[in-house]
């Protein structure tokens, strides 16, 4: 494919996919190059310095496509009055399973380096069963950790069993934390709030992967003496060569199908 791409943004993911579409064969450019390319790749999440964003949409020539992330209303509106096509990859389904991988190793870290005690046989409690949440379960589980997971499906949890890993229902969190030092929740609700977080041992760390604004009351954990964490773009923050090279995969599938 020999597309030119405008890669906006110069954080690691960002230049980490510029790098995998330069590999693929694409010409890339930065931003001062817009007018030339055939497609826009912007940074996820795009939400802030929307005056340049708008100049750059601008200053593409008709028929470009512009592809982010996660895309904000402000985002939509500025591609809108520029006329340019804009398409979210983070919507398409194999990048938020790829996605899982880079999230669930980035939590492992943080429960390292944030406890005392090793992964193995600790006891770890789980909120919810989607693609995060069983990447984290089964890296927990094969690094030795106790695994329960939480999860309000039936479904999830007979998926969690046939993991081998404990399974209880969601409304039966109250009576389960008590057990924990350790929950990761990727449920994206308030799953737990104060009273959930009054029967967690004090000092036990929560890890909250949950998109904004998280299921976690983050004030209450902290008036408890509780550590928890809004882990938020952990592929981008821990593997960030490897969450650039998905998003590239990921572009170059998008305009190869418009393209069949």
């Amino acid at each position: 494919m020999q597309t030119c791409f405008c890669v906006v943004g110069t954080d690691a993911r960002q230049r980490a996919a510029a790098q995998a579409l330069r590999e693929a064969g694409c010409a890339v450019t930065g931003a001062e190059g817009a007018g030339s390319a055939g497609a826009i790749l912007l940074p996820m999440p795009m939400d802030a310095e929307q005056t340049d964003l708008a100049r750059i949409l601008r200053a593409a020539r008709p028929g470009t496509v512009a592809l982010g992330g996660r895309i904000s209303e402000p985002v939509h509106r500025a591609a809108q009055e520029a006329g340019i096509e804009l398409i979210d990859y983070f919507a398409r389904p194999e990048l938020a399973c790829l996605n899982a991988v880079p999230t669930a190793e980035g939590c492992l870290a943080l429960l390292m380096q944030r406890r005392r005690r090793t992964i193995w046989e600790s006891p770890f409690l789980v909120l919810g069963y989607g693609r995060i949440g069983r990447a984290v379960a089964d890296r927990l589980a094969a690094l030795g950790g106790r695994v329960t997971v939480a999860a309000r499906s039936a479904e999830q949890r007979a998926n969690a069993r046939c993991a081998a890993h404990r399974a209880a229902p969601l409304d039966q969190l109250e009576r389960l934390l008590p057990g924990f030092d350790a929950v990761v929740n990727t449920v994206p609700a308030m799953v737990l709030g104060r009273a959930q977080l009054e029967k967690l041992p004090r000092g036990a760390l929560i890890v909250d992967l949950a998109s904004r604004p998280g299921g976690t009351d983050f004030a209450a954990a902290a008036e408890l003496g509780l550590a928890a964490e809004h882990a938020l773009s952990l592929p981008a923050r821990c593997a960030p060569q490897t969450a650039g090279a998905l998003v590239a995969q990921t572009v170059l599938s998008i305009l190869q199908e418009r393209s069949t």
